[in-house]
């Protein structure tokens, strides 16, 4: 089915403010109920080492905008503004950071970017999102941030340990110890 432009410009500005919003409460999983469609899928390679696959709203409320994103889990004075996004029918690209805490001495913002790829499936809400980013610079990036004291513990111990070690294990097989 199709949509009129404006429908669908109208609800991926909605997520844009939503996010705004959503770093301001300091949570996020609110939004999975606000946008998608209640059988919604959600999927995030993250690099191949940790497939995120929801198959519905409520998935995607507990992952995405739950473990991956809501404050308590780590994610303290991050934020993740989408800085820009065209209309091609229903299907919205999306290109956002996660963005983390501070700055740089120089000023720039400690980030890393992304895409969404998202079909807009009426009512204000969409049916399915597709992420893409680089997990070895955000797992660089989280080194700068440690190196810079603006790392959270937690996020350190229950996230980016883990994924980094999902990332070697993958990138090690099939590799013959020397």
């Amino acid at each position: 089915m199709s949509y009129p432009r404006q429908e669908v410009e109208a609800a991926i500005q909605g997520l844009r403010e939503a996010f705004v919003e959503a770093e301001r409460r300091n949570h996020w999983a609110w939004i999975a109920d606000e946008f998608y469609h209640e059988d919604a899928t959600y999927f995030c390679p993250y690099g191949g080492c940790m497939p995120v696959f929801a198959r519905n709203r409520d998935e995607i409320r507990a992952t995405h905008y739950g473990r991956d994103m809501d404050v308590g889990s780590g994610w303290t004075g991050w934020s993740f503004p989408i800085v820009d996004f065209a209309v091609n029918g229903d299907r919205i690209f999306s290109r956002w950071v996660n963005r983390g805490p501070g700055k740089r001495p120089d000023g720039t913002f400690y980030e890393t970017e992304g895409v969404s790829f998202i079909t807009y499936g009426g009512g204000g809400k969409f049916s399915s999102q597709y992420d893409l980013f680089d997990i070895g610079h955000q797992m660089k990036l989280c080194d700068e941030l440690k190196e810079a004291g603006l790392l959270d513990e937690a996020l350190e111990r229950e996230w980016v340990g883990p994924m980094k070690r999902r990332i070697i294990d993958s990138l090690m097989q099939g590799i013959q110890p020397a």
